[in-house]
């Protein structure tokens, strides 16, 4: 398939398409007129990419990652156990980020609070 037909059905664009290629994240094959072709499974591909990067993980990540993601039924290879770990270490940094959010959101959640009760004063 064509990449304006991949976009489509990946509900992403022809550019992050590319962007996604030069990360060496999908591999289409280059016709004889220049044009990429996808075979059927980068829709697969591309949706998982899509799901990792949802999850905060960076192509690099994603790059180690897909290799181990051998089909839609399997979450990660059993040939890939050391993922785990690299794994774990992302969650603890999106949660030390979520944490740090959380904080951020309880001091503006004051301040919007005591200028409430200062404007209702005048």
């Amino acid at each position: 398939m064509r990449i304006s037909e991949l976009a489509r059905e990946a509900g992403t664009t022809p550019r992050a398409l590319r962007y996604y290629e030069e990360q060496g994240l999908l591999r289409p094959v280059r016709l004889a007129s220049g044009y990429r072709h996808y075979d059927p499974q980068a829709l697969r591909v591309v949706r998982h990419i899509q799901l990792l990067l949802s999850a905060g993980l960076n192509t690099a990540a994603i790059a180690e990652i897909l290799p181990c993601i051998p089909d839609d039924a399997t979450v990660l290879a059993p040939t890939c156990p050391e993922l785990l770990d690299a794994l774990a270490v992302e969650r603890d940094r999106i949660t030390t980020s979520i944490d740090q959010l959380a904080g951020a959101r309880a001091v503006l959640d004051r301040l919007i609070q005591a200028g409430a009760r200062a404007r209702d004063q005048f």
